[in-house]
């Protein structure tokens, strides 16, 4: 059953099959570490996560490489606005990011490389680009000149009557209608960290340091690289510039891209104040799984409108699954292969995960509904079953009684006596279940 996804640089799903034997090439593109990452970026966090798995169930091994970005724009402002070392700065955020990975349950990347720690690699691409003349000296840096690149917006489907040739842009972030000529090294100044160059002290562009340690631990071409739609340009754009221009080579054979998650509709913004990130979610009692469910009921290709209320039936949605896989019973062999194959048709065909979400449903059996969490990963196999002993049994069965009798004042009795030995008791669709009081 081949996997098919969705090729940017085509536009088209596409089957894909790793360049060399059963082994996956993967680039994430990583976090900014200048604050805690909101949850739009933690949607893509997930989704790559999502592929991984689907890969790693089909028998590949993946090497995925994720960068951390800890020196650019946005954290030599935050360092100097906090008062503190950049590098004390960014690896804080870095910390929390990581913290963030672990509790939605997401499989670490096999290295997370991080931007001050490969300027040697920068540098020597800079070089090579400024040899081959793709590449000049202005006065406050080197800049790549993207109309020696011929192939220049062949993933955004940039029209070249767009492109500003000689037009330069120093920001490392920059919008759609700025195709300029763009910053691979910024000269020194006073008030910024800084490295030497043989041309010249200062710090990386934002842009070079993906191309720079994607190449140095995946080669090229790298097999599958990742993002957020939001990348398509100008950073992957730029990446395939200066790395096709450096190497002469295929940079990736796969952009897979992910959608943009809005709040209430709206676009994420700072001025709204609507940049949420797991802490807000659980000052409001919810679980980083529970974020995780609701991004499983969008395709990643599909925008998703991030509400309060699609998190709290988010919420309720994934406490009654693993409260289903509790009361599921062993699933029959023949079932569990028909279900086997309809959810691997589904992950398998450009990652559709609500489709297989809906199937694990509909499923009967435990071992079904296990089996779909390998690559849903919402630890529904951790829940386990509290053994109620007789006292607890008998006084469950009595609540039962009065219950179907509609005799609710005796009925919430017998559940102060549940509490008072220690138990909270719940009400689901499967029957009452208890657990731990506190």
């Amino acid at each position: 059953m081949p996997l098919r996804l969705f090729n940017a640089l085509s536009r088209k799903k596409e089957i894909f099959k790793p360049s060399k034997g059963k082994s996956v090439s993967f680039y994430a593109c990583g976090p900014t570490v200048y604050n805690y990452v909101h949850i739009g970026n933690l949607r893509t966090s997930i989704f790559n996560d999502l592929l991984r798995r689907v890969l790693e169930l089909s028998g590949y091994k993946v090497k995925e490489i994720m960068n951390i970005t800890d020196v650019d724009d946005k954290t030599i402002k935050g360092s100097r606005d906090a008062g503190q070392p950049i590098k004390d700065f960014t690896r804080y955020y870095e910390k929390e990011f990581l913290s963030d990975v672990k509790s939605l349950n997401i499989i670490p990347a096999t290295k997370y490389t991080r931007a001050t720690e490969h300027i040697k690699e920068m540098v020597d691409i800079i070089k090579i680009l400024l040899e081959k003349e793709y590449a000049y000296k202005s006065g406050d840096g080197v800049y790549f000149d993207i109309s020696k690149f011929k192939s220049y917006g062949k993933l955004s489907r940039l029209k070249k009557q767009n492109l500003k040739t000689g037009a330069r842009v120093n920001n490392d972030e920059y919008e759609k209608d700025s195709a300029r000529d763009f910053a691979l090294w910024k000269f020194k100044k006073e008030d910024e960290p800084s490295w030497p160059s043989p041309f010249g002290s200062g710090r990386p562009g934002w842009h070079v340091e993906c191309s720079a340690m994607s190449v140095k631990y995946l080669g090229m071409p790298i097999d599958i690289h990742t993002g957020g739609v939001d990348l398509i340009f100008p950073h992957h754009e730029n990446e395939i510039a200066q790395s096709e221009a450096a190497y002469g080579k295929k940079f990736v054979r796969f952009f897979v891209e992910g959608e943009m998650m809005s709040v209430e509709g709206h676009k994420m913004s700072k001025s709204l104040k609507n940049t949420f990130t797991l802490r807000d979610l659980g000052a409001c009692g919810f679980e980083p799984l529970d974020f995780r469910y609701l991004t499983l009921t969008a395709h990643y290709r599909s925008p998703l409108s991030f509400t309060w209320g699609s998190l709290s039936a988010a919420r309720n949605a994934r406490k009654n699954l693993a409260e289903k896989t509790l009361a599921a019973p062993k699933s029959d062999k023949k079932v569990l292969r028909k279900f086997w194959e309809d959810f691997l048709s589904a992950v398998n065909d450009d990652l559709n995960i609500p489709k297989a979400l809906a199937l694990v449903w509909k499923a009967v059996g435990k071992d079904e509904i296990l089996f779909a969490d390998k690559i849903l990963g919402l630890g529904l196999g951790k829940l386990k079953k509290i053994k109620a002993g007789a006292k607890l049994e008998k006084l469950i069965k009595e609540r039962e009684v009065l219950r179907s009798e509609k005799k609710w004042r005796e009925a919430d009795s017998i559940r102060n006596k549940i509490l008072a030995e220690g138990y909270i008791i719940e009400d689901t669709p499967m029957g009452a279940r208890i657990k731990k009081a506190g």
